[in-house]
């Protein structure tokens, strides 16, 4: 199958469908921070122009339709702007661009906070578009820990199969089989460096990005735990080096008053962020999967806005299935 893909990022759903033997033959990404990665990592040619300057006709034909339009502007953890942010709307260019192609599918991820209430209202237009544009829609909120993925980490994906085809997608059963962070990230422990000064990247790092950010920790960060332990699944990766996980070599943060916590006395030295590769392990993206950058925020920011590795090729594959059981059934139908 051939696949665009939109607000492509460093390329974790492409590189997820590519394992599952589709081929990319469009990919677009306006973020100059992220374009050595990506051009490192993906054979296609990379599109860098903002969305809204693509016309449809410079799209290729394909199969499928992917990305994650930008996600901050529907984040609980940001200002839950939805559509009355310009990010928010770059939804609409993501539709313009469908309805024009009229691939077989598409797949749009989105974080969780989009889904709130207060958004039912846009969500809803969202979903009319979608259905408008001559497709059948799957809406599924899943946790990724679920699918054997070594993280909890919520996220809405939002799946059509254009409506000629006659089915609609049913998204994969989860397999329930957890991975904990001794599996994803225990030969790594020893191996970390910390970041250069003012966070920069260390050229003396043994494996590629394993290099963890250094600095205060906020008020914010501090209110709650943020260690799992090494029989656990991490927390959801985030796409910041400041607010980025604790490593699970500390023990888990007592809780000093309402909305405080601390680092254990007598382990203070333990506490330090996971590294920007062990937050890709658990994000999947397997070790020959090397991110550019020179600020350690930029490697942060790819590795957690990505979708994790292993859940765009499960995706990829369950639509591979279901699209080939209906053209064979297509093709049985008596006349």
């Amino acid at each position: 199958m051939k696949i665009a893909s939109l607000f492509a990022g460093s390329g974790g759903l492409d590189l997820g469908f590519e394992q599952a033997g589709c081929e990319v033959v469009f990919a677009n990404e306006h973020d100059a921070t992220i374009w050595p990665t990506y051009e490192a990592n993906h054979p296609c040619a990379l599109d860098k122009r903002d969305i809204r300057a693509i016309q449809s006709s410079e799209v290729p034909d394909c199969d499928g339709i992917i990305g994650g339009p930008p996600c901050q502007s529907w984040s609980e953890a940001g200002a839950l702007r939805g559509m009355n942010d310009s990010r928010g709307q770059l939804f609409l260019d993501y539709i313009r661009i469908l309805k024009d192609k009229k691939p077989k599918f598409f797949l749009a991820e989105n974080v969780v906070g989009m889904l709130s209430a207060r958004h039912r209202e846009t969500v809803n237009a969202i979903k009319a578009m979608f259905t408008d544009a001559g497709y059948t829609l799957s809406v599924t909120l899943a946790n990724v820990a679920d699918y054997g993925i070594p993280q909890d980490r919520k996220r809405v994906f939002y799946i059509g199969i254009r409506s000629d085809l006659g089915f609609t997608f049913q998204f994969p059963e989860a397999t329930h089989q957890r991975l904990n962070l001794e599996h994803a990230i225990g030969d790594l422990q020893a191996s970390a460096v910390p970041a250069l000064a003012k966070n920069k990247a260390n050229p003396h790092v043994k494996i590629h990005n394993h290099e963890y950010f250094v600095g205060s920790f906020s008020t914010i960060f501090m209110s709650r735990n943020r260690v799992r332990q090494w029989d656990e699944p991490g927390f959801t990766v985030q796409a910041t080096g400041r607010q980025a996980q604790l490593h699970p070599q500390a023990p888990p943060m007592p809780r000093a008053g309402q909305n405080e916590h601390c680092f254990k006395k007598g382990f203070e030295h333990l506490y330090r962020r996971m590294t920007i590769r062990e937050c890709a392990r658990l994000q999947t993206f397997p070790d020959h999967f090397i991110f550019h950058y020179s600020a350690l925020e930029n490697g942060y920011k790819m590795v957690g806005n990505a979708v994790p590795v292993k859940m765009a090729k499960i995706i990829a594959a369950a639509i591979k299935e279901q699209l080939a059981a209906s053209c064979s059934d297509i093709a049985t139908e008596p006349n």
